[in-house]
């Protein structure tokens, strides 16, 4: 396989891991820190990513505890949190942030499940554009006589195993996400 087509497999695989972590922070029944990767807090003048200023953790199901390092930080983390459009509702002992995660409601997760949908649609879209990006290198290698029809042949070949793979990595992630998301 040439350095070509590596490098297309590997932006192929970075497509998919992209979607898994977009999939993380579909919220689901179930409590996840990584729901609150796209919280940033108030600190010294500065947004940071709030994993940066607590520990994070996720003791019960449907129970995530947000431990910040500095307790001076409660209120501002408290309003990072209500201000994320997460819908959470974050409950301050003093101590630490309690976020009770909320079940879903079906109407809910019937939206999630339409956002995941579209999630994976942009990923397979990217994949095909990488495909046709391969495709036009090799036609282009044709058309200046670096390789022959049947070289391009093979690699189209291989070119549309490569999308055909990664297309159905990214199905079987959504239909898994999906299962999560209406149990």
């Amino acid at each position: 396989m040439d350095d070509f087509l590596k490098d297309i497999e590997s932006r192929m695989e970075k497509t998919v891991a992209h979607l898994k972590k977009e999939f993380s922070k579909l919220r689901t029944g179930r409590a996840s820190v990584a729901i609150l990767d796209s919280v940033r807090v108030e600190y010294y003048g500065q947004k940071v990513p709030l994993n940066h200023i607590a520990t994070l953790s996720v003791p019960e199901s449907r129970l995530i505890v947000v431990q910040p390092w500095d307790p001076k930080l409660i209120p501002e983390i408290e309003k990072a949190i209500k201000a994320s459009d997460l819908g959470l509702n974050p409950v301050n002992d003093g101590k630490v942030i309690k976020i009770p995660i909320p079940p879903l409601s079906e109407e809910r997760r019937k939206e999630l499940v339409r956002v995941a949908g579209k999630m994976a649609e942009n990923a397979r879209i990217a994949v095909r554009n990488l495909r046709r990006e391969a495709n036009e290198h090799y036609k282009k290698l044709e058309k200046e006589k670096e390789i022959s029809k049947d070289d391009l042949k093979m690699y189209l070949d291989k070119v549309q195993k490569l999308t055909d793979k990664y297309i159905e990595r990214i199905d079987q992630l959504l239909e898994e996400k999906e299962k999560e998301i209406m149990e």
